[in-house]
């Protein structure tokens, strides 16, 4: 690929799928499954593949304009399926009820970031849906000072839950929704209860934690960090049966860290829920299954998605300052 731009047959040959299946990924069409998805995106990535043809077609006046999806990764660190997957769903439908065309970037290093940036600042573009695993993404402050409207997925870093910030955003109430999960567990009986947070420097990660240590009113609870990742969960669950053997139940940050979790307490012989209990956070039951099914906290993931287009549409100009927090609600299942 050194001599030549990739194309979108590169991106489908190297996913394993076919043209139009890996259009539709790159347009944020929901009818490709979450396999298809992962690997036209993991491609993307690999292959440096730039999908900006769409925009550039429009800029130059076949079109309503277009919203641009910009997915924008931290070394080592990606964006984890399936809540992607869910978010992207949510914007797709949203955009297609407005007749709003999408287009999907990639943006890694900061040397990537001043370019996209520079190139989102044309006329037909009419806002960026940022998605970002970055506590601090200093891509949205770029985009602000060309004038292009942002909405970002989750509170920004330096955003106080819930209230007005630089760029608008739509969040889970994650807080709350950590809150009555743990308050559940001890309604249940459950006393010796463990945290699997996600990292603390990201707001999701401070906010989850937060909602659990609220629940236990100051009472100290023993926390390990994960990073979002199922082998991430495997190893916080590892370390807290270490400290904790004596643990009764576990409040993980999110759906993927509990299927570690529940490996690891497999493994090491703890029955699920009767030695120890497992609740997550997102609700992803649908599309990554554990067994025994897991409770968790519901994330309206797909409804996030839509308000985010719908909060960049009927924006004015560069400042989205508004943001929407979406309720979130317990789901029993099986794990607790």
């Amino acid at each position: 690929m050194a001599d030549r731009r990739p194309t979108l047959e590169d991106v489908a040959a190297r996913a394993g799928v076919g043209r139009g299946t890996a259009s539709r990924v790159l347009n944020g069409s929901a009818r490709v499954s979450e396999r298809a998805r992962t690997a036209v995106l993991r491609a993307v990535r690999e292959l440096e593949y730039a999908p900006d043809a769409a925009a550039r077609a429009l800029a130059g006046g076949r079109g309503p304009g277009v919203l641009a999806v910009v997915l924008a990764e931290e070394p080592g660190r990606r964006l984890e399926q399936p809540y992607l997957g869910r978010l992207l769903d949510g914007v797709t439908a949203a955009a297609g009820a407005a007749g709003t065309a999408l287009a999907l970037h990639w943006a890694r290093s900061r040397g990537e970031r001043a370019a996209l940036a520079r190139r989102l600042r044309e006329p037909r573009t009419d806002g960026v849906l940022l998605l970002s695993t970055l506590p601090r993404e200093p891509l949205a402050a770029l985009l602000r000072r060309g004038g292009v409207p942002t909405v970002s997925a989750g509170r920004p870093g330096g955003a106080e839950p819930g209230g007005r910030g630089d760029a608008g955003y739509v969040d889970a109430d994650n807080r709350g929704g950590s809150r009555r999960a743990v308050e559940y567990l001890i309604g249940r009986g459950r006393r010796r209860i463990a945290a699997i947070a996600g990292p603390p420097e990201r707001t999701v990660g401070a906010d989850r934690l937060a909602g659990y240590r609220r629940a236990l009113y100051g009472r100290p609870g023993p926390v390990a960090f994960g990073d979002f990742t199922e082998a991430g969960g495997m190893l916080a669950m590892r370390r807290l049966l270490a400290r904790r053997p004596d643990l009764d139940a576990v409040f993980a940050a999110s759906d993927v860290m509990a299927a570690g979790a529940l490996r690891e307490l497999e493994r090491q012989g703890r029955r699920v829920p009767d030695d120890v209990a497992l609740v997550g956070f997102e609700d992803a039951a649908a599309r990554r299954p554990t067994l025994p099914m897991l409770t968790t906290v519901h994330q309206p993931t797909e409804r996030m998605g839509r308000a985010m287009v719908e909060m960049l549409l009927g924006s004015s100009g560069p400042d989205v300052r508004a943001p929407i927090v979406c309720d979130t609600g317990l789901v029993l299942r099986r794990t607790a």
